[in-house]
């Protein structure tokens, strides 16, 4: 499950306790994490709820301005249930202390040249971060286009880039933390 930017940040505040999801079946369970732009997100609850018995009440504390509105934004189809998922806020993004980690790199390099050993398609970590540095805040879908990937493979490598503290996510696009651009820099 994805949280927009906005919900995880209303969850990091104490705003956002829950949010809402039309699904076929649950995609979450009870005491798993998200990272999220905010920091790590715990699920606490997993409920099935009736759409129709959602209040304006209940969709402000999902961070959305109404029911009705929320109810129009549902995906999947109207035979899907409709799920409440409780949240709180667990804490920092583990990745954020590796972000200005620009010491020692050279485990970070070793886990970067196996990764372009283990590739079908060859090295690809580094041509990614010089791409992300030479274009932040671009999004994810032009840059794969300029990487000559299709955008799900690419947001797959950026965010194991990101797992190395190397890369930060934007509201749009990404850019290198400053253990990144001393990767990038070297020796």
């Amino acid at each position: 499950m994805i949280l927009p930017v906005a919900v995880a940040r209303g969850v990091a505040a104490g705003e956002v306790d829950r949010v809402y999801r039309r699904w076929a079946r649950s995609r979450v369970a009870v005491g798993s994490t998200l990272r999220t732009a905010a920091g790590v997100v715990e699920v606490v609850a997993v409920d099935e709820v009736d759409p129709d018995r959602i209040t304006d009440d209940d969709a402000r504390a999902a961070g959305e301005p109404s029911a009705d509105r929320m109810r129009r934004a549902f995906r999947g189809t109207r035979s899907d249930p409709v799920f409440r998922i409780g949240l709180r806020f667990a804490g920092a993004d583990p990745r954020e202390s590796l972000r200005d980690a620009t010491g020692d790199l050279d485990d970070v390099v070793a886990a970067l040249d196996r990764m372009d050993r283990r590739s079908r398609r060859g090295p690809w970590t580094r041509p990614t971060l010089r791409l992300v540095a030479e274009l932040p805040g671009v999004r994810a879908a032009e840059l794969a286009e300029r990487a000559g990937r299709d955008t799900p493979a690419f947001k797959r490598d950026v965010r194991a880039l990101k797992e190395l503290g190397l890369t930060e996510s934007l509201e749009v696009g990404y850019r290198l933390s400053p253990r990144g651009a001393a990767l990038l820099a070297g020796p």
